[in-house]
């Protein structure tokens, strides 16, 4: 919500100022150049990216208005883990099987919605422990795994930004085409009365002025927004990576969760209070 209200500060700020100035606000009202501009990027936005990177985009751009990951949610991620841990310590690491197998039918995995939407993360961490249940990869050797998975993963879910500013960069040189065709057209009526022409050159300068406020105004800041929207999603692989390990060095559940706590950031970390309180309620039932 704080990137919404910086955007509209972006427009109000501008036009705002240039009607201070004096400026007349419909002249800026220059149907063509925005189809020129707004053509040009929404080509070259389709020419650099693939059908699954365009779907990824579309619901990264979403994390620009609400954030991915709340303190609650990590909350929950954590007393799952936790009871996944008490069901192996209970019945034994074959006990797990069922869950990891199918987990849409798991009876842990069924209370937590908000990951089971996660299909990457739902992977991850089944595909993980069923190597915990077999048994065949030492502590070291699962650590680089995850990290070969995370590393992956990261570098997928960044190339819908890579592509978002790219276009970004190209934004002001679409301005400046668009410049140079209305001042081609200005050349043509150059025999035109003096109002005309300014008429055309303020029409060819508001394309310019259209690709240097999209790119640095709207597309280049929603890019980095979403840079930054995908590092945190990283942590939530970094909290399950963390309790995984601790939990096959055989640390107890309750512990092993408070390694996956202490990864997070500040902002969404639950205190020790809030994860041993939601662990003792599950435990209690």
């Amino acid at each position: 919500m704080v990137s919404v209200f910086g955007l509209v500060i972006v427009i109000v700020a501008v036009i705002g100022g240039f009607m201070m100035e004096g400026g007349k606000i419909l002249v800026l009202n220059q149907p063509a150049e925005f189809v020129i501009i707004g053509g040009a990027m929404i080509g070259s936005l389709l020419a650099a990216t693939s059908l699954s990177n365009l779907k990824r985009m579309i619901g990264q751009l979403k994390d620009v208005i609400s954030p991915s990951m709340s303190k609650k949610q990590y909350l929950d991620i954590m007393v799952m883990l936790f009871e996944l841990f008490n069901v192996a310590r209970k019945d034994g690491l074959i006990a797990l099987e069922k869950h990891v197998e199918t987990p849409n039918e798991s009876s842990v995995f069924s209370k937590y919605k908000g990951f089971m939407n996660d299909h990457h993360a739902v992977h991850f961490l089944c595909d993980t422990l069923r190597m915990v249940i077999t048994g065949t990869a030492q502590t070291h050797e699962l650590e680089d795994l995850m990290e070969v998975d995370m590393e992956a993963h990261h570098e997928e879910i960044n190339a819908a930004p890579t592509i978002i500013q790219k276009v970004g960069d190209s934004l002001p040189g679409f301005g400046i085409v668009a410049a140079v065709l209305g001042v081609v057209l200005t050349m043509g009526s150059i025999d035109k009365p003096p109002e005309v022409i300014g008429h055309k050159v303020g029409a060819a300068l508001v394309g310019t002025f259209l690709g240097i406020l999209l790119a640095y105004g709207f597309v280049l800041p929603i890019s980095t927004n979403m840079e930054f929207a995908n590092k945190n999603k990283t942590k939530l692989y970094e909290c399950m990576k963390q309790a995984i390990l601790a939990f096959q060095k055989g640390i107890a559940g309750v512990m092993a969760v408070e390694f996956a706590r202490r990864t997070l950031p500040n902002e969404v970390r639950p205190s020790f209070q809030e994860l041993e309180e939601a662990c003792n309620k599950t435990r209690a039932g």
